[in-house]
């Protein structure tokens, strides 16, 4: 089943970021990932802003493959370095309806 990353990042220091964006992709890509957006471009449409400078939206195969990547050991360096210099929120979605009402999305739980 196919699953979204949802990164929404406050950064907070700068000096990770060179290092992180030419090598992180790499091992997303690795892992069957790949990115839909790494985007500073956000507009708040409703509710409190969140404060977020960064939203990344990276797709995965699996619940298993996000997982993989999460803790490969090649991205270690790079997790614990965006962590230093930021405030993360990552978030895993599936590409269900809780609803069940989207004809095209199988019904999720909620």
């Amino acid at each position: 089943m196919t699953v979204y990353l949802i990164a929404d990042v406050t950064v907070t220091d700068d000096s990770w970021i060179p290092e992180y964006a030419a090598n992180v992709h790499h091992i997303v890509h690795k892992h069957g990932g790949k990115y839909l957006s790494r985007s500073g471009n956000i507009t708040n449409l409703e509710g409190e802003p969140l404060g977020s400078t960064l939203i990344a939206l990276l797709e995965f195969p699996s619940m298993e493959a996000v997982k993989a990547f999460a803790s490969d050991p090649d991205y270690a360096q790079y997790g614990k370095a965006r962590q230093a210099g930021t405030v993360s929120r990552f978030n895993v979605i599936d590409d269900t309806d809780v609803a069940g009402t989207i004809p095209y999305l199988e019904k999720g739980q909620g």
